[in-house]
């Protein structure tokens, strides 16, 4: 799988307050409509509270953060001009860009990033722990901040980049979080005008953006379409210019389609089955390695890769893909044995089986509703009967949040910032993160090095002791890293995808 893309991939208005209109970009000023459909709908245009990739990728064309990861993979400024680091590497100093507004008018400064950061930690949000990686966050002038940490924290800006989106504190205070989320403002390229509840969301260019001649687009609408069908269909008649997360029998049937461009690239995301030792789980089989290892076994992740993605992929090996820093090349999956998955079972004192509730996201991933079908069958043929359920993925990962699916369930992460911590954090940190369903002593010792390790050599080490204990004992049925295809209209310029499926549209335009 792993040819790896280059491409490394966002108003409420008082009355008092008027924005300039498009006219002030002047003739050269962004022009044209871009169509985007995305798989689900977001269930926030927030960052905090966005639960899954296409929330993220939506919401990111309207925040900034005070660093941006370039193209190119490298950390950059951008409502930060500059930053320094202390010797001890725990205090980041950041400069910040002056002049800058928000979509409302109320300037940006040092106070709006305190704001941001005391918000974004808040236990209701979903992605708290993406915050909570700073210990404090000081101003020192209107445009200085001082960001510090626990310790050494090597993905810090990274992190930082791709979560840490700015709002407007006195826009906030004065709608409250509900009038927020239904009316977002941030400092980005786009600006909210209106969502259509299950039908599009539509941005309009910036024409105070701080990045001199961006965007380049003057509309921006994303329309939720789960129907992978019906995405294809949309791009064929013109009325789509970007469809995503196409099967491979999809994209085989669009080449030569005049009008349609179709592109693949393998994705920095890992699928995977959940064991659930917090809640559901809690006294179940699952709660032994052995019986983990069985389950492991027990699926034949190659066919599954063959039938259904037509070969485009490659067996997970763990939760660190080989586009990760510190992957482990040496390990291997698990492999298709049922045999070897019975006398385990037999070992683990389950010799007939035993049965289990299963759920997994509908319309969510490619192909995922057969995937976990698929699983159901595998697993029934060591005698493992499960009761599977597939659910609209938004009240899914409601659900998901709130740790109330079953002791077995299906899912999907990629990671954007080219290392594997985040992802790890996100699914093993226990009570602590909001989508995890698994906690571990060693896993929780290990990650907690890795994320104070600053010497990348010794990380990418704890990297490999990780993934070598998560072998042994499995927190996931490990399944499989794909390549993904879009479709893209040939009039939609510049427009790079990047490996975790993650885009930014500011640079994109339309003939």
């Amino acid at each position: 799988m792993k040819r790896f893309c280059t491409i490394s991939l966002f108003v409420f208005l008082s009355a008092a307050m008027a924005l300039p209109s498009i006219e002030a970009f002047g003739a050269a000023g962004p022009k044209g409509t871009l169509r985007v459909a995305t798989t689900t709908m977001p269930n926030a245009i927030d960052l905090p509270m966005g639960s899954e990739r296409n929330a993220s990728n939506v919401s990111w064309q309207m925040y900034d953060s005070l660093i941006w990861i370039d193209d190119t993979g490298k950390v950059v400024p951008a409502l930060a001009e500059k930053w320094t680091v202390s010797k001890d590497s725990t205090a980041y100093t950041f400069k910040l860009r002056k002049n800058v507004k928000f979509h409302n008018g109320e300037p940006f400064n040092a106070d709006a990033v305190v704001y941001s950061w005391n918000r974004g930690k808040q236990n209701k949000m979903q992605w708290k722990d993406k915050w909570s990686i700073a210990k404090s966050v000081e101003k020192m002038d209107d445009f200085t901040v001082k960001v510090t940490t626990d310790g050494p924290s090597p993905l810090l800006l990274r992190v930082m980049a791709e979560n840490w989106a700015m709002i407007p504190p006195k826009y906030h205070t004065k709608v409250g979080e509900n009038g927020f989320l239904n009316h977002p403002v941030g400092t980005g390229p786009f600006k909210f005008k209106e969502w259509k509840k299950g039908d599009r969301i539509i941005f309009e260019a910036n024409p105070d953006y701080w990045e001199k001649g961006y965007p380049k687009i003057k509309t921006l609408i994303f329309r939720p379409i789960p129907e992978s069908t019906t995405r294809v269909a949309a791009i064929q008649t013109g009325e789509i210019d970007i469809v995503t997360r196409l099967s491979s029998e999809e994209a085989k049937s669009l080449k030569g389609v005049p009008n349609v461009k179709v592109m693949d690239y393998a994705v920095d995301r890992v699928y995977y089955i959940t064991f659930n030792n917090l809640t559901s789980g809690k006294g179940k089989p699952t709660e032994n390695p052995l019986v983990r290892q069985a389950m492991n076994y027990a699926v034949d992740v190659d066919a599954i890769i063959a039938a259904l993605f037509d070969g485009f992929g490659r067996p997970s090996t763990g939760y660190v893909t080989p586009a990760n820093w510190g992957y482990d090349k040496d390990i291997k999956p698990f492999g298709y044995d049922p045999e070897k998955a019975k006398k385990l079972l037999t070992e683990a004192g389950h010799p007939k089986g035993f049965k289990m509730e299963f759920a997994c996201p509908a319309g969510a991933y490619t192909n995922f509703e057969q995937v976990c079908e698929a699983i159901q069958g595998f697993l029934g043929e060591v005698g493992i009967e499960t009761d599977l359920k597939l659910m609209e993925s938004g009240k899914y990962w409601d659900l998901e949040a709130k740790k109330e699916l079953p002791p077995l369930f299906g899912d999907s992460w990629s990671e954007a910032t080219g290392e594997a911590l985040p992802r790890l954090k996100g699914a093993l940190g226990g009570t602590k993160a909001s989508f995890s369903a698994w906690s571990d002593p060693e896993i929780d010792r290990l990650l907690d090095e890795i994320g104070k390790t600053v010497d990348d050599d010794t990380r990418a080490g704890l990297y490999v002791e990780l993934q070598r204990y998560m072998q042994k004992n499995p927190p996931f049925i490990y399944l499989y890293e794909p390549v993904t295809f879009e479709a893209v209209s040939p009039k939609v310029r510049n427009y790079k995808p990047r490996a975790a499926e993650n885009y930014y549209l500011k640079y994109t335009s339309v003939d």
